[in-house]
């Protein structure tokens, strides 16, 4: 797993996240602002706001124009089933989402599968911030 995740976070740069959050006390706004002071282009998906750090906000995954690497997921496990039909959706109409990483605390393991089953490299309760500090240092 460790290096799944290294090959992850080193290959990979682009990153939608859903949920991410306006609230800088919450770990949804502080983990994709740590991923962008560290050189990954991080794309907010958030549809009750329109913009977060300066960056667009956008209402679903779908509406990203540019190539998405990684879709990070901030929201409940019980929406995870369909942030993967969305996800599996983009892959096969796109081709560009290669991970599928679920933060701390957020695991849906029949999803996991079906991504897996699509290409998709699946992370499940893991904090992408920790991680990375873990492997590369603060």
């Amino acid at each position: 797993m460790e290096e799944e995740i290294r090959y992850v976070l080193t290959n990979f740069k682009r990153i939608a996240t859903i949920g991410f959050s306006k609230d800088p006390d919450k770990p949804s706004h502080r983990v994709p602002k740590f991923l962008l002071e560290h050189g990954y282009t991080v794309y907010p998906v958030n549809p009750t706001v329109m913009e977060i750090l300066g960056r667009r906000s956008y209402q679903t995954l779908n509406d990203i124009q540019d190539e998405v690497d990684v879709v990070q997921v901030f929201r409940p496990s019980k929406d995870v089933p369909k942030i993967t039909d969305e996800v599996i959706k983009r892959k096969r109409e796109r081709g560009d989402v290669k991970v599928m990483w679920l933060q701390e605390g957020i695991r849906d393991d029949s999803s996991a599968e079906r991504a897996r089953k699509d290409g998709i490299i699946v992370i499940q309760d893991k904090c992408m911030y920790k991680e990375y500090v873990k492997l590369f240092g603060g």
